[in-house]
């Protein structure tokens, strides 16, 4: 589903001032008042946009925060609070409207051998350091450095998250029994010809429902998303961590914070400014790595495992079903508590060939196709190539965003200092000139 017409162009930057309200009577009428609110407030297609895709990333989030509480070593209660807690502080709080923040695999690769070797306790205990961290950062502008990733960089940071996205299915589609592969093929070719018919409710959601009706109805026994592992059964409470708050407690905590807290900024900074390009609207990305901190902190107090934007879920939200407000993301977080709250044994039986289908599909549509045609690369410099290689190649052989992100800049840096930019030909034209002058 496609966001509304002339819907970005309505929205208000984020770091613009809000209108003030005019005191005492009003001469004018209701009107002016009305003005104060955003131009989509008033547009129900913008709501029905918004509410459908809340859904839709809902669903998609369970079992992708149960896999990632897997990695993190916690119960899966654990990653789907944490999911919660994320989307819905930072529909609040962030920088980037219609960003999906929440348990990652980025982050629970960082914490998983903090609570493997010290404990939960000490893991949210990280966390809150960690999110301490971010706020720190993001008030000394650390998310201007930013500005310095060059272009071919975020084109394989890109190319790199939609390899991810695909390699993290491959193993939901082996050793299962035959009907999986059925289903997922329905579920794709629902997803490709359904927005051809109609738009009104979005083809991944259309998906579910479907698949999830089949496989109930018909008694197919395939994996489920209650094949995962159980989901909450109650709102998260507050509470510090259970560690003695001594010295050996920071020391032992510290470097995974400082860690966690570096990923999970640069994951949420660079996932932002490619919804900055996708949807030509701008964003506070020094108010997006604060938010980011209180998310992290809120997480920690309320028992959670941490967690930063995620790529797959923004590209369903804003690229799949056109959401452009903080509205899907808020109702994000709240659908997926109410879901495992209220709907939990329906939502057990949501096949995972059909989620499966819903992340396939968005590797597909994120991955620059454009970027890796001939045309492109007979084209492009062959710094720039040989950049967007090696940041794809890093990411996907590291597992880790940040990682690949340093390497491909520091490689930008030397190709550009020591002229190794150029364009493809350049050398071969060189050696023409050089050959009809005579040589050095």
């Amino acid at each position: 589903m496609t966001s509304s017409p002339g819907l970005a162009d309505a929205l208000p930057d984020d770091t613009a001032p809000v209108a003030a309200v005019p005191s005492g009577p009003d001469p004018s009428g209701p009107g002016p008042r009305r003005r104060c609110l955003p131009a989509w407030c008033s547009d129900p297609r913008v709501w029905r946009t918004e509410v459908l895709a809340g859904l839709v990333v809902a669903l998609a989030l369970i079992p992708e925060a149960i896999s990632f509480s897997v990695i993190a070593g916690v119960d899966p209660a654990v990653g789907l609070t944490t999911s919660f807690t994320m989307a819905v502080t930072l529909a609040l709080v962030g920088g980037r409207r219609a960003m999906i923040s929440a348990a990652t695999g980025a982050v629970a690769l960082v914490t998983a051998p903090l609570n493997r070797e010290h404990g939960f306790g000490y893991l949210v205990a990280g966390v809150i350091l960690a999110g301490a961290f971010q706020v720190v950062l993001g008030a000394l502008g650390v998310a201007k450095l930013m500005r310095f990733v060059p272009r071919a960089v975020m084109t394989g940071f890109v190319n790199a998250l939609a390899i991810l996205i695909f390699l993290a299915q491959l193993p939901e589609l082996r050793h299962v029994p035959w009907a999986v592969y059925a289903l997922f093929g329905a579920g794709l070719a629902l997803m490709v010809l359904l927005p051809r018919l109609s738009r009104i409710v979005p083809a991944p959601l259309v998906s579910i429902a479907v698949l999830t009706a089949l496989t109930v109805g018909a008694g197919i026994a395939v994996p489920t998303v209650g094949d995962k592992g159980a989901l909450p059964s109650s709102l998260p409470t507050p509470g510090l961590p259970d560690v003695p708050f001594t010295a050996e407690t920071l020391r032992i905590v510290l470097p995974y914070a400082f860690a966690m807290a570096l990923v999970g900024l640069m994951e949420s900074l660079m996932t932002a400014r490619l919804v900055d390009e996708l949807t030509g609207t701008p964003s506070s990305k020094t108010r997006e790595s604060v938010g980011q901190g209180v998310a992290n902190v809120v997480s920690g107090l309320l028992g959670g495992m941490g967690g930063c934007a995620m790529i797959g879920q923004t590209m369903i939200n804003v690229k799949v079903s056109g959401a452009r407000t903080r509205v899907s993301t808020f109702l994000a977080g709240s659908f997926l508590m109410a879901l495992c709250l209220a709907l939990g044994p329906a939502v057990s039986e949501i096949p995972m060939a059909a989620l499966v289908a819903i992340m396939v599909m968005v590797s597909l549509t994120t991955f620059d196709w454009r970027s890796i045609t001939p045309r492109t690369l007979r084209r492009a410099p062959v710094g720039e190539s040989a950049v967007m290689v090696l940041t794809v190649a890093v990411v996907v052989a590291t597992h880790n965003l940040a990682i690949g992100v340093v390497c491909g800049t520091c490689l930008t840096l030397l190709a550009r200092r020591y002229g190794w930019w150029g364009r493809r030909g350049a050398g071969t034209e060189a050696a023409r000139g050089l050959r009809r002058g005579g040589g050095r």
